[in-house]
């Protein structure tokens, strides 16, 4: 049996201010440097250790992974980062107060946005300053991989290469592997490890800061999952 450590980012300073945040790199909140160090202490007191980690070009993610393997003495470990593991991006919606979206959109359409697999938010064009290619660190992206907009379908094609070709790589060479993502790029891969279907993932909500657990057969089915 092999056990996988799944994590969302601590709270960020736009979580906190009720803002879609997508791709914007914002950073931890106060709050959110307390959950990851409370995360890497709880982790500490059941006895996890691991071989890698692997996180998104965000800082949200980097640091909750950063603070968590310093409170387990493992700043040492190799820790492969990729924009595969990034928020989805939310498009036009980025930075805008979700509470203000609702009463502009509705609740019912926000929701859809919010939830759908398939639905898309507002794009933004290529000249919008949150374009990712304005960004140094997606130069090497394609113009198909710089979204415009996504929706879970489409973070999920992008999430699982990485699994894929990352991070099982990893569990298969019997690493003890972390992965500290996002709210939509840990959905999108938790969908696919649990088969779940399109109504199921839309009520999958994950807290921020909290561990879950996998744990694996030789063949990376799941046996079961927890949070601990």
């Amino acid at each position: 049996m092999q056990k996988l450590v799944l994590i969302r980012h601590g709270e960020s300073i736009w979580n906190q201010e009720n803002r879609f945040t997508g791709w914007t790199d914002v950073d931890l909140s106060p709050e959110g440097v307390e959950q990851a160090k409370r995360a890497g202490q709880l982790l500490l007191k059941h006895g996890y250790n691991f071989d890698e980690g692997f996180t998104s070009l965000l800082k949200r993610s980097i640091k909750t992974l950063h603070i968590l393997l310093e409170e387990l003495d493992h700043l040492w470990i190799p820790v492969q980062k990729s924009w595969r593991l990034n928020e989805r991006f939310y498009g036009a919606l980025q930075g805008l107060n979700k509470d203000e979206t609702i009463a502009q959109y509705g609740a019912e359409q926000v929701q859809k946005w919010r939830r759908d697999p398939n639905e898309f938010p507002p794009a933004i064009t290529k000249e919008d300053p949150r374009y990712p290619g304005h960004d140094i660190r997606y130069k090497n992206l394609t113009e198909r991989e710089l979204p415009l907009t996504e929706n879970l379908s489409v973070t999920m094609d992008r999430v699982l290469p990485f699994w894929n070709e990352s991070i099982v790589d990893a569990i298969r060479k019997n690493q003890k592997v972390i992965v500290c993502g996002h709210g939509n790029s840990l959905r999108a891969l938790i969908k696919y490890i649990d088969h779940l279907n399109d109504e199921e993932v839309t009520q999958l909500d994950l807290p921020t800061g909290v561990p879950m657990v996998y744990e694996l057969d030789e063949g990376l089915n799941r046996i079961r999952h927890y949070y601990l």
